[in-house]
């Protein structure tokens, strides 16, 4: 039973108004984080077994295949870092985005636990509908970081074996 009862219209106002406040507030929250977290808590963000290197959201569902058909969050919010493609190939630019999308993917996380707070004021059947919502919204930008991220470390690492290469062996 919900905390408070109101209308359909009302109701669906205030869990448009709710949801819009969460999107920007948890976005601008996560992007106060210094990278230094992320790079803290690397562990949060590792891949599962699973997941193959990423390879299993390509396999189960061809994620290259639409990722790049969803908005980028600077499209909403120019605050933010551009991950729509690779900007730049080296070593510093590769870890900065792989940390930003350790950031990302935790936004979307967030966002998508905070759908029970619309059990608070909703009937069951809106709650439940704002919950779908959420996971709609939220899980597909979750795999793409996890797929992206194990390229970026592949890449990542191809740069520092090659940096790391006397300079007589690479000539």
């Amino acid at each position: 039973m919900p905390m408070i009862t109101c209308t359909l219209w009302p109701l669906l106002l205030t869990d448009i108004m709710v949801w819009a406040g969460l999107h920007l507030g948890i976005s601008w929250g996560i992007r106060q984080v210094p990278l230094a977290f992320f790079e803290q808590h690397a562990s949060w963000f590792r891949l599962f077994s699973f997941e193959d290197d990423g390879k299993f959201w390509q396999r189960h569902l061809r994620i290259a295949r639409w990722k790049d058909r969803l908005p980028e969050g600077t499209q909403i919010d120019s605050g933010g870092f551009d991950k729509s493609h690779l900007h730049r190939k080296d070593g510093a630019s590769l870890y900065r985005f792989m940390l930003e999308t350790c950031r990302a993917e935790l936004t979307h996380w967030l966002l998508l636990f905070a759908a029970v707070l619309f059990f608070l004021w909703n009937p069951l059947w809106a709650a439940v509908l704002n919950c779908l919502y959420a996971i709609l919204a939220n899980l597909p930008f979750i795999l793409i970081q996890r797929y992206n991220r194990p390229r970026l470390l592949r890449v990542y690492n191809k740069f520092l074996r090659k940096k790391a290469k006397p300079a007589a062996a690479r000539k």
